[in-house]
């Protein structure tokens, strides 16, 4: 997978994560669970995907980020 895809695969899940999080702590509901409850392995992968996702844009954030790389090019002038 070219990095641009993956980029988009890794933040499409790491929104995805985000809304869970806020609908969990909003109205205690699992959206994920809600979708996959009938599928264990399949909600767990999705958790697992999530995951992996926040620790790759974590890792890769700065690159990755106009903003970032834009004060750390004028940071270093």
């Amino acid at each position: 997978m070219q990095s641009k895809e993956l980029h988009m695969a890794a933040f499409v899940l790491v929104i995805v994560g985000a809304v869970n999080w806020g609908l969990w702590g909003l109205f205690n509901l699992d959206l994920v669970d809600v979708l996959l409850g009938g599928w264990p392995l399949l909600a767990r992968l999705v958790y697992v995907l999530v995951g992996l996702s926040g620790v790759y844009l974590f890792a890769t954030h700065k690159d990755t980020c106009m903003y970032c790389s834009e004060s750390a090019k004028k940071s270093k002038k």
